[in-house]
């Protein structure tokens, strides 16, 4: 992850939608789609979309509980976001986010490039949330690079609130990061995040 903000220590920021906030309103693509759960029947599909020329690592997401989700456009796969619910990898910064029960992280989502800035991350990510809240989880969680504008309004126009920047710490420092809050976040907000990150809450 890269930060929005400006600090260049920023590796990145971590966004919040709490599942009883009210969901935004005319969140629907520019061109028709259909929006899916895909399952392991898909990992042809999605090997090809995610730029893997060996399909195992499909095939290992979806055997340790993985979720995918995807827009289909006229039955191509357009775009696909993953969700997971207990604990993930974050990028290559040897950094992994743990969820407690009711809560779920959304990562690697993307659209291919025929079909971007029409509008289907912001609805794919509207319908995930939509599962996800029907099924009486309580939080989603997603990180946002700074330099994806696209991928940050995507983010903001679902209903995700930026919460914390993961900030490079000082060599001094005993890790090699940490999460500063974003300003009028709730501190108990922040401090799930902390705990998330980085196991503790201070």
């Amino acid at each position: 992850m890269v930060s929005v903000s400006s600090d260049p220590r920023c590796y990145g920021t971590l966004w919040v939608l709490n599942l009883d906030w009210p969901t935004p309103d005319g969140i629907a693509p520019l061109i028709p789609a259909t929006f899916v759960r895909v399952g392991p029947e898909a990992t042809p599909a999605l090997a090809h979309a995610m730029g893997l020329d060996d399909p195992s690592e499909v095939w290992q997401r979806f055997a340790t509980g993985r979720r995918c989700y995807g827009a289909l456009v006229e039955n191509h796969l357009a775009a696909y976001g993953w969700v997971t619910f207990d604990e993930e990898n974050i990028g290559e910064m040897g950094l992994r986010i743990r969820l407690v029960p009711g809560e779920a992280y959304i990562w690697d989502c993307a659209t291919a490039p025929p079909y971007r800035r029409r509008g289907l991350y912001t609805a794919l990510l509207a319908h995930i949330i939509g599962e996800l809240r029907a099924e009486g989880l309580c939080r989603g969680w997603i990180g946002a690079d700074g330099d994806n504008v696209a991928s940050q309004k995507g983010i903001a126009r679902a209903g995700f609130r930026p919460v914390a920047d993961l900030l490079a710490a000082r060599a001094v420092a005993t890790r090699p990061f940490w999460v500063r809050g974003r300003p009028g976040v709730p501190r108990q907000t922040v401090a799930d995040a902390r705990l998330a990150l980085i196991g503790e809450r201070s």
